[in-house]
């Protein structure tokens, strides 16, 4: 369902002209690469999750971490992630 929004005449024209793709960026192509990064980056939303293991995985899993020199809850994201894009099977 789409709200009613209340526009004046002038930002109907901006609206209107934008839908139109009159806007043309005057950016360098580095410089709007940059922000078109730091926008994706934005994207991806964090979200806290629950999890149940055993104090002996915990225990392995925050060595590990420092071994590596990261947070354990980075590295658990990390292993997910690498799981998530196929780059790491649990098939022996």
């Amino acid at each position: 369902m789409k709200k009613n929004v209340y526009l004046d005449d002038d930002e109907k024209k901006l609206a209107e002209s934008l839908e139109n793709e009159e806007w043309v960026s005057d950016l360098p192509k580095k410089e709007k690469q940059k922000y078109e990064a730091s926008a994706r980056y934005s994207l991806n939303k964090q979200m806290r999750i629950n999890i149940r293991m055993t104090e002996r995985d915990l225990m392995k899993i925050r060595a590990k971490a420092i071994e590596e020199g990261i947070p354990y809850q980075s590295l658990i994201s990390m292993l997910i992630h690498k799981y998530n894009e196929g780059k790491m099977s649990i098939r022996k």
